[in-house]
């Protein structure tokens, strides 16, 4: 309880150092109608009157890699949105560079199994918080330089072990494999640069760098999805779909052709370990493609596949193929309200074992303050994953669904940062066979405060 009153603390710190720059942004770029530079100067003329703010036309308000998409797209590593995503941050020019600030802190009382139905629920206070920082400057007439960096405070709150979440599993804590909770994310989960250049506007090429960073591997992650961002859980697929967003040694090659992009990445294929503060060794040995395609505004697919060799420290022998497929939707329906959904698919295939599969669709719709969210999961896991040995042998498949249910409204906004209440409601159905342990459907109940960056308003009439 005292990391949380520490945690709040810093909130008051970490609120009014960004609030000031509350700004509007521009929108979507026009791609179809050559702009002159009078109708430039006067955009941007109109914009800084606006502002109220000194804004130099040099730096770039775009996506963080093409100088001719919109910053909508923006997604984790670099994987892509739909156009017409919100985007929850703080924003800050410089002569040259242009600065966003990202981050969520969700201030909880957390109850995996409030009917103690099994012996695996626990119940605990708890604050899943993440960070992130960003900026980007034009580099002569056709480049773009990019720098991201993301923190988490989860190794000072959560601790090694991490917090309750049933069903949940990957990863370590001292030798032991993590079950029914989800680990911890390092506190430093990116520092990444990248260099893009623009052959055309419908032609980018692109190389990113990160130590650590997020190979083209999978949808964007869960934190960054706007299904997703009033749920503070990690879906219990995490480790089926995205769980090399936190990768030591990532180099990732990339080429859009208008509405795609192709990817190429060589990562380090080993989880971070236990020891949350440092660096890990990186090696390179571990590959992914990814093709993304974004057909309007509205839409952003992707199908990937990746060879991950020795994930988990406990089994190095092991290596996955590990392959994805996604569809993210986003619409704002006037008004004040929006309406954001994902569906995904991913499978881990291990040499001379099935595959075991995931499936997920998430959903959540804002209606000015009020925001309702759902996710439906089915995954399978192996009795290894579960740590079922000797009850059941390693390779038992057994079918786990979760759904959950939730809700949150913004009690007030203090200088572009909101405060909201949440609850939600989560119910489990695993094989009769677990009952023993898990007991039959057993359910999960949290309540939160989540302080976060306002909604940054979009001027549909401002191009650039």
């Amino acid at each position: 309880m005292q990391k949380i009153l520490m945690l709040i603390a810093m909130c008051y710190i970490w609120q009014p150092v960004f609030s000031q720059h509350e700004h509007h942004m521009p929108g979507k770029q026009d791609t179809t109608k050559p702009r002159t530079r009078e109708v430039k100067d006067s955009a941007m003329h109109n914009m800084q009157h606006e502002m109220g703010m000194n804004m130099q036309t040099d730096a770039p308000m775009s996506h963080s890699f093409s100088l001719n998409l919109p910053m909508n797209r923006n997604g984790s590593g670099t994987g892509w949105l739909p156009d017409a995503s919100p985007m929850y941050g703080y924003m800050i020019h410089t002569k040259k560079w242009m600065y966003m600030v990202h981050g969520s802190i969700f201030i909880r009382y957390n109850d995996q199994d409030f009917t103690n139905k099994g012996t695996r629920g626990d119940a605990r206070f708890d604050a899943p918080t993440w960070f992130m920082l960003m900026g980007q400057r034009r580099v002569g007439e056709n480049g773009l330089f990019h720098f991201s960096s993301m923190f988490s405070l989860d190794p000072l709150i959560e601790g090694g072990r991490g917090y309750p979440l049933l069903f949940q599993t990957g990863e370590s804590y001292k030798g032991k494999p993590l079950v029914d909770r989800q680990h911890p994310h390092d506190l430093f989960s990116e520092l990444s640069v990248s260099y893009t250049h623009a052959f055309s506007k419908k032609v980018d090429a692109s190389v990113y760098v990160a130590y650590p960073g997020e190979p083209a591997l999978g949808p964007v992650t869960f934190m960054h999805r706007p299904s997703a961002l009033d749920n503070p859980n990690s879906p219990i697929s995490h480790h089926w779909v995205d769980a090399t967003h936190i990768t030591f040694g990532v180099v990732t090659v990339g080429l859009r052709i208008d509405k795609f992009k192709l990817e190429g990445s060589s990562f380090t294929g080993r989880e971070p370990n236990e020891e949350r503060y440092g660096f890990d060794k990186p090696r390179f040995n571990s590959w992914s493609g990814r093709l993304s395609f974004n057909p309007s505004d509205n839409w952003a697919l992707q199908v990937s596949h990746g060879y991950v060799k020795s994930p988990e420290e406990l089994h190095p022998e092991e290596n996955v193929h590990k392959t994805t497929a996604s569809a993210v939707y986003s619409a704002d329906l006037g008004n004040d309200s929006r309406i954001n959904a994902t569906v995904l698919w991913g499978m881990n295939k291990q040499k001379e074992h099935s595959g075991e599969n995931a499936f997920m669709a998430e959903g959540a719709w804002r209606k000015k303050r009020l925001a309702l969210y759902t996710r439906y999961e089915f995954t399978e896991k192996s009795g290894e994953e579960l740590v079922l040995e000797p009850m059941f042998e390693e390779h038992d498949v057994f079918n786990i669904h979760a759904f959950t249910l939730g809700a949150a409204y913004d009690l007030f906004e203090l200088k572009h940062t909101r405060v909201a209440l949440g609850g939600q409601w989560s119910i489990y159905h695993a094989p009769a066979s677990l009952n023993t342990l898990y007991g039959e459907n057993p359910m999960a109940l949290q309540v939160y405060l989540r302080i976060y960056p306002s909604l940054m308003k979009m001027d549909k009439k401002m191009k650039m």
